[in-house]
C-alpha cells in the first residue's frame, strides 16, 4: 500500500535503525508456548514474547515480556521490548511506567522520551515535555519528530514565530522537508499568518496534489481565507488525479463548497490536534510502506492525544489488516464516529475483513444493508460483487456489477473499474462477446489503465485473435507498469504463445525477478527455457514452482514436465489449435493473475 500521506521510502530505513532488532521474529507458536511449562521460565517467556511480536500480537507479547521482565528487572533488552509492546497495545499506564524505567537506563531512548513528553504535554507541563522531546532528537528520524512536536509545543506556549523557526531544519531529506512545510502551513494558519501559510501550502501541494490530508488542509485554508474558488480548484485537482471516484471527504467538502454551506474551519485548529497530526502522519506513512511494527507506536501516540482521531484509527485498523488481524481491524473501525462521510467506506472495509474471516454471509448482509440505506450508491454493490468475484461466484458477481452499472447515467473515466470487473466475470463463465464489450468500454473510459490493457490484450492472444493489436495493448501495459511482475509475465507469455521463445525468456526472467514467490511465473519461465534448449534450467524453474505451492490442479502438470519435459513444438501447436477451437474453459493464466480483487476504499 503506497503511503497516502506523502512519505518517501527512505523513512523506513531510517526508522528501522531506530527500533533495530526490537521487532525480531521468534520460533514457536505463541499459543503452544503459552500453554507449556516453558512460559514459567525467563527464556520461555522471552521466546514467546519474540514470536508474539513477530505475529503482531502486541497484547500477548506485552504479557510474555512482562513475565520475563519480572524475573530479570534489570535486563535492558526485555525492558525495551516490553515497553514497545505496551505502547503498540495502547496500554498507556504501563507504557509510561516502563518508559520511566527505560530512560533511567537509556537516557536518550527516542520512543520512551516521546511517550513521556506527550504525557507531560497532555498534563500541561510544557517545560518538562520540551526536555523529553529535545532528548529524542539524536537521529534523522528523531530530529524530524522532535522538530515537529516542539514546534507545536511552542505554539501552545503562544510563541508562533518560535514555532515556525523550529521547523527550519535544512539538513533534512526531501521527504522530511515535505512534513516540515506541511506543519509550517498548519501552524502559520492557526497563528493568523495567511501569507506564510499559503506559501507553504503551495509548495507542498505542488509536490503532491493527491495526498488527502494536505489537500483537505489546503482547501480549508483557502475557504477559511475567503477564496472559495481556490478551494474548489484544489479539490478538483485532487479528484481529477484519482482513477476512481475520489476520497469521500474530498467529495463531501467539494459538495459543501458548491452549495455554499461549507464549514470553513481549519483542518487543524489547536496545538494538541497538530501534535496528534505529527504522529498520525508518521505512523500512517510507516505502516503504509510496510513498517507496521514501527508505525503502530506512532499511531498510538496520536490516539493518546486525540482518542477518536478518525484517521489515526483508520490507519491502525489498516495496520491490523496488513498483518491479517481482521477481528482487531473491525474492532478499531467500530471506534470511528459514525456521523461522517467515511461511514460507507468503513462499513465496506469491515465487510472485506469479514470476508477474509470466511464470514461471507455476514459480509453480504452488511453490504446489502449499506446499499439499502442509499440505493444510489454504487460502492457497496461494487464491494459485494468484488467479494463474490474473488470467491469465483461469477454469475452472482455479474448481477451486482450490473446493478451498479445501471445506476450510472453517463459513464465517466472513474467508472472504468465496473466494466472491467464485470468483463472479467463474463470471461470466466465463457461469455466472451459480453466480456469483450465490457473490456472495450473500460478501455474507452480509461485508455491508459494497465489492468484493462493487459486483460484484453492477453485474452485476444490467448484466443488467437487480433494478435498484433493484442500484443500492442500488453506492451503498452508493461510500458506503464514496468515493475509489475504479473503484467511483465503476460508479455512474456504472450510471446511464448506466439512461438517467440527467446523474447519470451527475456520477459519471463524479468517477471520472476519481480515476483520470485509466484509459482505460475516460475512455471512459465520453465516452459520458455525448455523451448530454447536450456532444459536443465527449465527443470530447476519447474522444481521451484512446485516448492511455491501451486494450485492443486497444476501440481500434476508440473510433475509431468519434470519427468518428461514438454511435448514437441508440433504436438504443442496442435494442442493449442484444438484448445482454441473448443474454448471449453477460460484461460487459467487470466484467472490466476489478471483478475485481482478490487482495491479497498480508502478510509484515510
Amino acid at each position: 500500500m503506497p503511503a497516502r500521506y506523502g512519505f518517501r521510502p527512505g523513512l523506513i530505513a531510517a526508522a528501522a535503525l531506530m527500533l533495530g532488532a526490537s521487532m525480531a521474529a521468534g520460533g514457536l507458536a505463541a499459543r503452544t508456548i503459552e500453554d507449556s511449562d516453558q512460559t514459567q521460565t525467563l527464556v520461555g517467556s522471552y521466546l514467546a514474547g519474540r514470536f508474539a511480536s513477530s505475529q503482531h500480537e502486541a497484547d500477548q507479547a506485552a504479557s510474555f515480556y512482562g513475565t520475563a521482565l519480572s524475573r530479570d528487572p534489570d535486563n535492558e533488552v526485555l525492558l525495551e521490548r516490553a515497553f514497545l509492546m505496551e505502547i503498540s497495545n495502547g496500554d498507556w499506564k504501563r507504557t509510561l511506567e516502563l518508559a520511566e524505567m527505560l530512560i533511567a537506563k537509556q537516557p536518550t531512548n527516542r520512543m520512551a522520551r516521546l511517550a513521556l513528553g506527550l504525557s507531560e504535554f497532555k498534563a500541561g507541563n510544557l517545560a518538562k515535555a520540551d526536555d523529553h522531546f529535545k532528548a529524542a532528537s539524536n537521529s534523522p528520524i528523531g530530529e524530524l519528530t522532535s522538530a515537529l512536536v516542539r514546534a507545536w509545543l511552542r505554539l501552545a506556549e503562544g510563541k508562533s514565530q518560535a514555532a515556525l523557526t523550529m521547523l527550519e531544519v535544512p539538513k533534512q531529506a526531501e521527504w522530511a522537508q515535505y512534513y516540515l512545510r506541511y506543519h509550517r502551513a498548519l501552524i502559520a494558519d492557526i497563528a493568523g499568518d495567511r501569507k506564510e501559510a499559503r506559501r507553504a501550502y503551495e509548495r507542498v501541494f505542488k509536490l503532491d496534489s493527491r495526498t488527502l490530508r494536505t489537500t483537505l488542509a489546503y482547501a480549508r485554508h483557502a475557504a477559511h481565507s475567503g477564496d472559495v474558488k481556490l478551494a474548489q480548484s484544489i479539490l478538483k485537482e485532487n479528484l481529477d488525479k484519482s482513477q476512481g471516484e475520489g476520497h469521500a471527504l474530498v467529495r463531501a467538502l467539494a459538495q459543501e463548497l458548491d452549495s455554499g454551506e461549507a464549514n470553513t474551519g481549519l483542518l487543524i485548529a489547536t496545538p494538541t490536534q497538530g501534535m496528534a497530526e505529527v504522529f498520525y502522519g508518521l505512523g500512517e506513512a510507516l505502516t503504509g510502506e510496510g513498517g507496521v511494527s514501527i508505525g503502530v507506536p506512532y499511531l498510538q501516540m496520536a490516539l493518546f492525544l486525540e482518542q477518536r482521531q478518525p484517521f489515526a484509527l483508520a490507519a491502525l485498523a489498516n495496520a491490523h489488516e496488513t498483518t491479517k488481524r481482521y477481528e482487531e481491524a473491525i474492532a478499531v473501525y467500530d471506534l470511528i464516529p459514525k456521523a461522517t462521510p467515511l461511514a460507507t467506506a468503513i462499513e465496506i472495509r469491515k465487510a472485506f475483513n469479514l470476508n477474509s474471516l470466511d464470514k461471507v454471509d455476514e459480509a453480504r448482509s452488511l453490504l446489502e444493508e449499506v446499499a439499502r440505506r442509499d440505493p444510489s450508491d454504487l460502492k457497496p454493490l461494487d464491494a459485494l460483487a468484488g467479494i463474490l468475484r474473488s470467491r469465483k461466484s461469477y454469475d452472482e458477481a455479474i448481477v451486482y456489477y450490473s446493478k451498479a452499472i445501471d445506476l450510472i447515467d453517463k459513464p465517466q473515466k472513474r467508472h472504468w473499474s465496473y466494466y472491467y470487473s464485470r468483463g472479467t466475470c463474463y470471461e470466466r463463465i465463457k461469455k466472451w462477446p459480453q466480456a469483450e464489450a465490457d473490456l472495450k468500454k473500460a478501455l474507452q473510459l480509461m485508455p491508459d489503465q494497465p489492468l484493462v490493457l493487459n486483460y484484453l490484450g492477453y485474452s485476444w492472444i490467448d484466443q488467437g485473435r487480433n494478435l498484433k493489436e493484442g500484443m500492442q495493448l500488453i506492451e503498452k501495459a508493461v510500458a506503464l507498469k514496468p515493475d509489475d511482475g504479473y503484467i511483465v509475465d503476460s508479455l512474456g507469455w504472450a510471446h511464448y504463445r506466439l512461438g517467440r521463445y527467446k523474447e519470451s525468456v527475456r520477459y519471463l526472467e524479468r517477471a520472476v525477478e519481480l515476483r520470485p514467490e509466484d509459482p505460475v511465473l516460475n512455471d512459465h519461465l520453465g516452459d520458455a527455457l525448455w523451448r530454447v534448449g536450456r532444459e536443465r534450467e527449465a527443470r530447476f524453474q519447474w522444481d521451484q514452482a512446485l516448492s511455491l505451492k501451486p494450485e492443486p490442479e497444476d501440481v500434476e502438470k508440473i510433475q509431468a514436465k519434470l519427468a518428461k519435459g514438454l511435448p514437441t513444438q508440433r504436438d504443442a501447436a496442435q494442442a493449442r489449435k484444438s484448445k482454441n477451437a473448443q474454448r471449453t474453459k477460460p484461460s487459467k493464466r487470466i484467472e490466476t493473475k489478471l483478475a485481482p480483487q478490487p482495491a479497498l476504499p480508502s478510509v484515510q
